[in-house]
């Protein structure tokens, strides 16, 4: 119970969220000296990567979006069109992105999260582990997060 000091807001805003983050980031800073010595290096900053696979005459037939952070590859979306999966062409895009975080952001690992109905054997197909499973995340379906060392 909230005191009559204080009451609860809710609605997006975002000032408070901007704020919240700042805080947030204050207080990581401050507590973990892991965060602090990564704190104003090039690792500290969240930078998009994109990875594109295009068809001269279908255009956008795959892709990769996601960005690094503290030396990590988040791997955020993978997509191939149905016609074209099978042919190695995921395994590339996703090469490629590992090639640039590694080779170009001196990234260590790179992480992504896939559904059991998406892709978590082809992850583990390209040296990836399970280090969760999330049950019922949404309700009937599992979420996975696997991790890959880049060495």
């Amino acid at each position: 119970m909230v005191s009559r000091m204080f009451r609860i807001e809710t609605g997006v805003d975002k000032e408070r969220s901007a704020l919240l983050l700042a805080r947030l980031q204050e207080a990581n800073t401050a507590a973990s000296p892991v965060i602090r010595a990564l704190r104003g290096t090039p690792q500290d900053r969240e930078t998009p990567l994109a990875v594109w696979l295009m068809e001269r005459t279908e255009g956008l037939v795959g892709g990769l979006a996601g960005h690094t952070w503290g030396r990590w590859l988040h791997v955020n979306h993978l997509w191939v069109s149905e016609q074209h999966q099978g042919a190695g062409l995921g395994a590339q895009l996703l090469a490629e992105a590992e090639r640039i975080a590694r080779d170009e952001r001196d990234c260590l690992n790179s992480r992504v999260e896939t559904w059991d109905f998406q892709a978590p054997g082809f992850y583990r197909g390209q040296g990836y582990d399970v280090v969760s499973v999330i049950p019922d995340y949404p309700e009937g379906a599992k979420e996975f997060t696997l991790t890959k060392r880049l060495g």
